[in-house]
């Protein structure tokens, strides 16, 4: 790790990169997800690099969509493992729903380290048996059948627009954390969240916290509105970027 200052003004952006690097190098994350991250990460900045308004309606509604369900299940990959598993296993306890690792470049090692990552922060995984589940020709249709394969809800965080759509053909709510609101991932989700997830999963547990022990109903959702409300909050920063 490399002598960054704290008072460079990336400094949290250059951490981040350094941190996935070597979570990349450990096997936690694979080469290929360096790329992902950088692209979600330019569309931050269209955003001032902070929680939309759209974004934070929908975290909300995130919130009563997972306790409602009854069935909710976060599935991880290796950057969300890298960059949040603390907040994944905070939503965890404050949402009551599973965790279950999936991956597309999937190997044993890679599940087994992911899972560590996961499980140093505090998460409880379902590590059973994985099935095809999914109607996929790659490794992310693999899945625990008590799990993923048998949830109403799937947290999706990060992109995944095949398998979003998959999940939706079976019925499945699904709830996709991606930066980019005019993806498949966010186009495809039952409710997208477009916001940077170590931001997104707080406020996800946040609103839990505030609503558990109340009745919560499962809420109208209207993706278009969302997605919409979203490129309005990046024509509003883009319009002021220069003032």
């Amino acid at each position: 790790m490399s002598d960054i200052p704290k008072s460079h003004p990336r400094y949290v952006s250059l951490v981040t990169r350094e941190n996935l690097v070597k979570a990349a190098f450990d096997g936690i994350v694979s080469f290929e997800g360096l790329t992902s991250h950088g692209r979600g990460e330019a569309f931050d900045y269209l955003f001032g690099e902070k929680t939309s308004a759209s974004a934070l309606a929908a975290e909300k509604l995130a919130a009563r969509v997972l306790l409602a369900s009854k069935h909710a299940v976060i599935s991880v990959n290796g950057n969300t493992a890298a960059l949040a598993a603390e907040e994944i296993a905070e939503l965890q306890k404050a949402s009551g729903a599973e965790v279950e690792v999936n991956l597309f470049h999937r190997t044993q090692a890679r599940i087994d380290k992911v899972s560590a990552v996961l499980e140093k922060a505090g998460c409880i995984l379902n590590k059973g048996e994985v099935k095809r589940c999914v109607d996929l020709p790659h490794d992310r249709g693999l899945c625990c059948p008590d799990g993923i394969g048998s949830a109403d809800t799937v947290l999706v965080p990060l992109e995944d627009g095949d398998r979003c759509e998959a999940l939706i053909k079976m019925g499945k709510n699904v709830i996709t954390v991606d930066l980019n609101p005019i993806d498949r991932t966010s186009k495809t989700a039952t409710l997208p969240i477009v916001d940077e997830v170590r931001r997104a999963l707080p406020n996800i547990s946040a609103e839990c916290r505030r609503l558990k022990g109340t009745e919560v109903a499962f809420p109208e959702i209207d993706n278009k509105a969302i997605l919409k409300g979203a490129i309005r909050d990046i024509e509003v920063f883009l319009n002021n970027a220069l003032d």
